[in-house]
């Protein structure tokens, strides 16, 4: 075997473990990120299924709220697609889910 093909081939095979190990560093970190949101998207999935997202989303169409307050939380879809990307994500990885 030429030393050549021999130090090339621990190159490449480094490169892709410390790729690897990097990403799942990166991964768990956002796992764990995710996992603090418990409380957040709770919180969010009460406010849509209580019946008051509905009535604060009707304030704003009858123009009772601020123009300068940030309301994303009442645009149509916003709120809906954002809990379903929490519930997909969910579905993807089991450690997610609340209890």
């Amino acid at each position: 075997m030429r030393k050549n093909a021999l130090v090339s081939r621990i190159t490449e095979m480094e490169g892709r473990f410390d790729g690897v190990s990097r990403r799942l560093d990166a991964l768990e970190e956002a796992l764990t990120g995710l996992e603090a949101l418990n409380e957040d998207i709770e919180a969010l999935e009460g406010y849509m299924s209580s019946g008051q997202w509905l009535k604060d989303f009707e304030a704003d169409e009858a123009g009772k709220v601020p123009q300068d307050v940030k309301r994303g939380v009442l645009s149509e879809d916003g709120l809906y697609d954002l809990l379903e990307r929490v519930r997909s994500l969910r579905e993807q990885v089991p450690s997610l889910r609340s209890e």
